[in-house]
């Protein structure tokens, strides 16, 4: 009697480097054992890929311009298995420690995909791991040790120290990162994505692309057009900030409501 074949594991491979891209897609496919459904070098088009598609597992990049691997997972509103791919080995350590499926250090190597492929394999009967929590995990380890509790704004010759307990929010503008603090706006050199890594994840939410609020300010939420919110900040110019619709259950969920 003939055994039938197993089913390939769908994957999904997302990393900002088309040619990496490129050459785990080919390793893949050697392995006869995987049908790469999608790729992208983008993010935010990734989440919108993902958020429909049929696939066992994720195989994402985690440091991407923009928007890094553990950001894109707090976007997603599904659970699905991740193999995290790095070329830094103090990220898939953190990976590994909070039970992700696995991690590749770059270059991948055929007999180490083999092993990953595997442990996915013997885990296919349980539940996917939660992926938005998997991602506060993680970024929450890499950050611990490098949070920032002053930034430095610098004009000219004169450097400013600005507490980040007092900062209200920051937003992007013309190339250029903004912290506002008791109304004052102080340029900074930190971008977005940057401060995301070390700004204390409980307290500070990334409310739209050009926008990281403080939520120890925010006072009210109203409802806006195509299911958007603005966020009004308990300021002296009682501040109101567009909260992206894809964000505001992400900020709900910050302010426990």
């Amino acid at each position: 009697m003939s055994v039938s074949p197993s089913p390939l594991l769908r994957a999904f491979v997302v990393d900002d480097e088309r040619l990496a891209i490129d050459r785990l897609v080919r390793l893949l496919e050697q392995t006869g054992r995987v049908t790469v459904v999608g790729t992208a070098t983008d993010p935010e088009v990734a989440i919108g890929l993902l958020q429909n598609a049929g696939i066992d597992v994720l195989f994402l990049d985690i440091q991407m311009p923009v928007m890094n691997g553990f950001q894109l997972l707090e976007r997603m509103n599904r659970e699905f298995r991740v193999i995290f791919t790095t070329a830094f080995d103090h990220y898939a350590l953190d990976a590994f420690a909070v039970n992700s499926i696995d991690y590749l250090l770059k270059p991948i190597e055929p007999e180490r995909l083999a092993r990953a492929l595997d442990k996915l394999e013997r885990l296919s009967a349980q539940p996917a791991p939660d992926v938005r929590h998997l991602a506060r995990e993680l970024a929450a380890q890499l950050t611990v040790s490098r949070r920032l509790d002053r930034i430095a704004s610098r004009v000219g010759e004169r450097t400013t120290l600005v507490e980040v307990s007092r900062i209200t929010h920051f937003f992007s503008k013309d190339k250029l990162t903004f912290a506002v603090a008791n109304g004052r706006e102080h340029v900074i050199d930190h971008t977005l994505s940057e401060l995301e890594t070390r700004l204390d994840a409980k307290r500070f939410v990334r409310i739209h692309r050009a926008t990281i609020v403080n939520t120890a300010f925010v006072q009210e939420l109203d409802a806006w057009v195509d299911g958007g919110v603005v966020v009004r900040l308990k300021d002296e110019k009682k501040t109101e900030l567009s909260v992206a619709r894809d964000r505001v259950r992400d900020l709900k969920d910050r302010l426990g409501i």
